[in-house]
């Protein structure tokens, strides 16, 4: 049975978002099955507009240089990476009513559900973590 590893990706920044798709695209390069779930801020990680430009915390900047010299995959590059290694990408559909968002707002290939349709897939997951 393969490893299973479920991600609640809940805050919205540049940090934020190289974390979730780094541990996503990991897993899924182990041929982990992953499912990420995108609730509050964490939205913007997968909004059309939002994860191009995702805010670098006050007082990191200089970390931009360093991505940029070590080669590191922009965002969108590495949602893209995700998508085509199979992470399973799950938009919260209460917290986009709350926030007056629809699917359409969001990138292509992403699935909408509440919580039932993540615990679904995390109950048996054999690694569950929270960014």
């Amino acid at each position: 049975m393969a490893t299973k590893v479920a991600i609640i990706a809940s805050n919205g920044g540049l940090f934020d978002a190289y974390k979730v798709f780094n541990i996503a695209t990991a897993s899924a390069a182990t041929d982990a099955e992953v499912a990420i779930f995108f609730t509050f801020e964490g939205l913007n990680l997968i909004h059309k507009e939002a994860y191009q430009q995702l805010p670098m915390p006050v007082g990191k900047e200089h970390f931009a240089e360093g991505f940029k010299n070590a080669n590191v995959p922009s965002i969108p590059e590495l949602v893209g990476m995700a998508q085509q290694m199979g992470v399973k990408i799950i938009a919260c559909q209460m917290t986009m009513d709350v926030m007056n968002l629809k699917k359409e707002d969001f990138i292509e290939g992403i699935d909408v559900g509440g919580a039932v349709t993540f615990l679904d897939f995390a109950k048996d997951a054999n690694i569950t973590l929270t960014f």
